[in-house]
């Protein structure tokens, strides 16, 4: 089909992941020490990421302008193709409503060229998931437009099941009291996030302990489950050996054939911290 699919690194697939899948995707940036970095995925360059946070480090992102959409848009509208732009959730980044804005003004100039701009309310490799079911839909023959309403139908069944082992970062987001944090770092409390219909993240549980914290994740997706063509991703902050303990949890207790494994990229892991971990799949509902 005559189509480009574009999204933004926020999926949190590996460069060399986008390239099999024929997928464009736009780097979001993060900043420390007062210097500008465009997202990466290399898994050294993850790891000393995550290292230096543990020893104190403190970035901040920001979200994608117009310009950073329409500079990767318009070469694929000018060499004649349709777009779909797949975009991290509004919940969480002003990164969808810069891509709107992209697009309308590109409508303006390439009038003959369809260009849908998809919320997908997700993020890390929910979006990601969403992505590669597009792909999928995509080489199968399907339309822009049945592959746009695919993904608009489903994202809000595109499950997120999240967990952080400190949480000193969910409070300098903002997304913590400095009191709830004090109290949980004293009980060892971690807790289970998930993410709304509207593409928001919010309370779902706490349990007590990292092993407790990641069984939990694993009740969760039972929980919501629907069996529809299994695929379940998993994404950490730097904690590969808890994520494949993970992933043998979901295979040998639960059945699930196919699981990525892949890291929080530095755009969600600024805020997260090391030893995140995310567990998305589709399920009935979020």
């Amino acid at each position: 089909m005559s189509y480009q699919i574009i999204t933004d690194s926020c999926c949190d697939f590996t460069d060399r992941e986008y390239e099999a899948l024929r997928v464009t995707a736009v780097p979001l940036s993060v900043m420390w020490d007062g210097e500008n970095h465009s997202h990466f995925s290399d898994e050294k360059a993850l790891k000393d990421f995550y290292e230096r946070m543990r020893q104190g480090l403190v970035a901040t992102t920001s979200a994608l302008n117009p310009a950073d959409w329409a500079g990767a848009m318009e070469p694929w509208l000018r060499g004649g193709k349709d777009l779909l732009v797949m975009a991290v959730s509004s919940g969480i980044s002003a990164t969808y409503q810069s891509a709107v804005i992209a697009a309308e003004d590109l409508r303006e100039r390439y009038p003959d060229r369809v260009i849908r701009v998809v919320d997908t309310r997700s993020g890390s490799l929910g979006e990601g998931l969403l992505v590669w079911y597009a792909c999928k839909m995509r080489d199968a023959g399907e339309s822009l437009h049945t592959v746009a309403e695919w993904v608009k139908k489903h994202c809000t069944r595109l499950c997120h099941w999240v967990t952080v082992d400190n949480l000193a970062h969910l409070k300098r987001s903002g997304r913590l009291s400095s009191t709830s944090a004090m109290v949980g770092t004293m009980l060892n409390i971690k807790p289970i996030i998930r993410v709304t219909e509207e593409g928001k993240l919010v309370a779902a549980g706490v349990a007590r302990g990292r092993k407790a914290s990641i069984r939990a994740l694993a009740k969760k997706f039972a929980e919501a489950r629907c069996h529809d063509e299994e695929v379940v991703a998993i994404a950490h902050g730097d904690c590969a050996g808890e994520a494949e303990l993970l992933k043998k949890l979901l295979k040998e207790e639960y059945g699930v054939k196919h699981v990525l494994v892949g890291f929080v990229g530095p755009i969600l892991g600024a805020h997260t911290g090391p030893g995140v971990m995310g567990l998305f799949h589709l399920g009935l509902q979020r």
